[in-house]
């Protein structure tokens, strides 16, 4: 067999082993926040490899004003470490518009996850995944780690067949899903009910949840690149 031809395939299982789920081809996938027909505020995702793993930067920053005044503001950064296809490692940090913070911490080690966050130090199932609705195979799990407060949700997930929307201008074809998932005794409200659409390629395209403490409003979270 050819030399080249070997190095290819070889490159390309690496290539897979790391990438569990689609990476956009720039690196990046950006949304913007919509509440009421107002962009309110920006979610971006950043895929990094560095040294064979892959790290996934995750930023969101929201703010509503009424009459020119800041009403609302919560912002959220974090960073997941990816190894073999396997998550591995995460840190993240959530501020919430009534001085609610949270400072999330979460590594592999000995076969368990050893996380921390608004319920303390957890010792979790090593393939729980965290709770980055990029990677679709977070809808495939049963329990997951919300990225946003470091707790456990059980979640139930309904695939709703495919359906037409609308991105940038562009009709693309997208397989809809609705996920529910539990409450948590500190949890200031319900969590909410998400509706979620992939592409064909799984890529994310928009999600979308009924904010059920300011008027009900959805807020739709779609890709603006």
């Amino acid at each position: 067999m050819n030399k080249n031809i070997v190095v290819f395939i070889i490159a390309t299982l690496l290539c897979l082993s790391v990438q569990s789920f689609p990476i956009p081809k720039n690196g990046e996938a950006k949304f913007d926040i919509v509440r009421k027909n107002r962009v309110i505020g920006t979610h971006d995702i950043f895929f990094l490899e560095n040294n064979g793993d892959l790290i996934i930067e995750t930023n969101i920053d929201v703010e509503v004003k009424i009459l020119f005044v800041s009403a609302y503001t919560f912002s959220h950064q974090s960073k997941e470490i990816w190894r073999d296809g396997n998550f591995i490692k995460i840190n993240g940090y959530s501020d919430f518009e009534d001085d609610r913070e949270y400072f999330i911490q979460g590594e592999v080690k000995d076969d368990f996850l050893y996380a921390s966050g608004m319920d303390g130090k957890l010792e979790l199932d090593k393939n729980i995944l965290p709770s980055n609705f990029w990677n679709i195979d977070v809808l495939k799990q049963k329990e997951i780690f919300d990225t946003q407060k470091g707790v456990v949700r059980t979640i139930d997930v309904e695939n709703l067949g495919y359906e037409e929307i609308k991105v940038n201008k562009e009709n693309i074809k997208c397989n809809k899903f609705i996920l529910n998932a539990s409450s948590n005794p500190k949890d200031k409200s319900p969590f909410p009910e998400y509706t979620l659409w992939y592409d064909e390629n799984n890529e994310l395209m928009k999600f979308q949840f009924k904010d059920e403490g300011r008027g009900k409003k959805i807020i739709t979270i779609i890709r603006s690149n």
